[in-house]
């Protein structure tokens, strides 16, 4: 195998740990000694052993490690966390090459776990696959680089443009456009963000559970904002599906899973602040027109999934508009997926 096909290795195997690790980052790690893969691991789970451990310890004939080369998808890091410094562990084991995707953004490692290895005499390399190593964590990315999570938008349109039906005499439900099988496609989306978050209207008209129920993965954190707490408490997300976060102007209090947190005002730069500083590294907002406007004028969001179903709805509410070119789009039952991705 050459070098890059065992970075490669490390990225897929990273790429196990979704959904698993976050706020952390998916991180793989191959040892190689001699042209051959003595042994491998991944970061698992939050709290949970590092892959440069989970590596190590696969390996079954530990003085093999005495001279070896570890690939790994992340920098290793040197602090204490709820595990102990992997730099460290490298160093112990007597370590002579280590080749790293690309560094660490967080500023507790950032540049001084290669340090490290490289003061004890370890021969490093950065930047193999860096750019795929980078996409794989684009979330743990965007949360250390612009200090807010990842923003995805989504939404669904008619071929008209309307998100929804004009709503009288206090119409509630969800009117579909999309395709059931899009709707699964939404599901796997949501297990791969960290939150999902609605504005009051959606809450109240369609009364979303914002879960993954239709897939394998974990329950978002659900987020709604609620200036002035108009949405009643017999709605799905108070259920205890999953935490619930209710941004608003009147109160802070804690019940349960459900969380009211009082920022000065419903806007994304408070609302984005507060979920950074909560570590949580990704958000998709789903809804509905005004709220998905409000990231995308404030310029604050990274990528975008539109689907547009197969029907027309002649008027109704108007769909936000982007504004730009999709980098690709491509057919998904009777649906069309169209992706952006917001330029920097």
């Amino acid at each position: 195998m050459k070098p890059q096909d065992y970075m490669q290795r490390c990225l897929d195997l990273a790429l196990l740990g979704q959904g698993s690790v976050s706020p952390n980052p998916m991180v793989g790690c191959v040892i190689v000694k001699d042209d051959k893969i003595i042994g491998e691991g991944y970061h698992q789970k939050f709290g949970g052993p590092h892959a440069e451990v989970m590596a190590i310890a696969a390996v079954k004939e530990q003085h093999l490690l005495e001279g070896a080369t570890v690939y790994v998808s992340l920098e290793p890091c040197v602090h204490f966390g709820k595990t102990p410094p992997c730099s460290n562990l490298l160093i112990e084991k007597k370590i002579a090459h280590v080749v790293i995707a690309c560094k660490d953004p967080n500023p507790k490692v950032a540049g001084k776990g290669i340090e490290r290895l490289q003061k004890a005499g370890i021969v490093v390399e950065v930047g193999m696959l860096n750019t795929a190593a980078q996409q794989l964590n684009k979330r743990f990315f965007c949360l250390h680089q612009k200090q807010r999570p990842h923003v995805v938008l989504k939404w669904a349109q008619t071929k008209d443009g309307f998100l929804d039906r004009l709503r009288t005499d206090n119409q509630k439900g969800i009117n579909w456009i999309s395709s059931e099988e899009s709707r699964s496609l939404v599901h796997h989306w949501r297990s791969q963000e960290m939150s999902i978050l609605v504005g009051k209207h959606t809450a109240l008209n369609d009364n979303p559970s914002l879960t993954v129920r239709d897939v394998s993965g974990k329950n978002p954190i659900r987020i709604l904002i609620d200036s002035q707490l108009q949405v009643q408490n017999d709605i799905s997300l108070f259920s205890t599906d999953a935490p619930t976060l209710i941004f608003n102007r009147l109160k802070n209090e804690k019940k349960e899973n459900i969380e009211w947190i009082k920022i000065p005002e419903t806007s994304t730069k408070y609302i984005l602040d507060e979920l950074y500083q909560r570590g949580i590294h990704s958000v998709m907002v789903e809804g509905g027109s005004r709220t998905l406007q409000y990231f995308i004028i404030d310029n604050v969001w990274d990528e975008a999934y539109v689907l547009v179903g197969d029907l027309y709805f002649g008027e109704g509410v108007k769909a936000p508009v982007l504004n730009r070119v999709p980098t690709h789009v491509h057919h998904f039952g009777t649906d069309q997926i169209y992706y952006f991705k917001r330029r920097t």
